[in-house]
């Protein structure tokens, strides 16, 4: 059996990582976990999963669609995580900042400092602040994980 890697750039099996969450057999425990499981979802297609995991009063009946076009016209590229957290004021509020490396009509980077809220023992993310986008060192690794420096990999010009 192939192993396939996650596509949410943890070393692991997609299947011993986020995929235990999209498939249902596990439930992510922190925010870090479920912004890395949805980014999987966006890169595999899984629209049922990112509906379920945004905040039911943040859904829309156009959900399904917009989420349907985003999935066809982008291809995601890597993602680096920045910084996560619990809120000191409430333990089921979470942040998560992190970078998210795509292809559309050209490669692009969404940067946002993401809000998540547990209830009823489930995370779902809230809503996020879309930042400017990250500058990668030249001599930091590459975030498509492809071990090369960035400089060397994704930074040429």
């Amino acid at each position: 059996m192939k192993t396939i890697v996650c596509p949410c750039g943890n070393p692991e099996n997609h299947e011993d990582c986020c995929g235990r969450f999209l498939s249902g057999t596990s439930i992510p425990q922190t925010p870090e976990d479920l912004m890395r499981s949805r980014y999987s979802a966006f890169c595999r297609g899984d629209i049922e999963y990112l509906i379920s995991t945004l905040y039911p009063s943040k859904r829309s009946p156009d959900d399904r669609e917009t989420l349907a076009r985003t999935i066809r016209e982008t291809q995601w590229l890597g993602l680096k995580i920045i910084t996560t957290g619990i809120e000191e004021a409430d333990e089921n509020m979470g942040v998560v900042e992190f970078a998210a490396f795509y292809k559309s009509t050209e490669t692009g980077q969404l940067h946002e400092r993401s809000r998540f809220i547990r209830e009823s023992g489930l995370w779902y993310y809230l809503d996020g602040q879309t930042l400017d986008p990250v500058k990668i060192g030249r001599n930091e690794p590459c975030w498509c994980k492809s071990g090369k420096k960035f400089k060397k990999c994704h930074g040429r010009s």
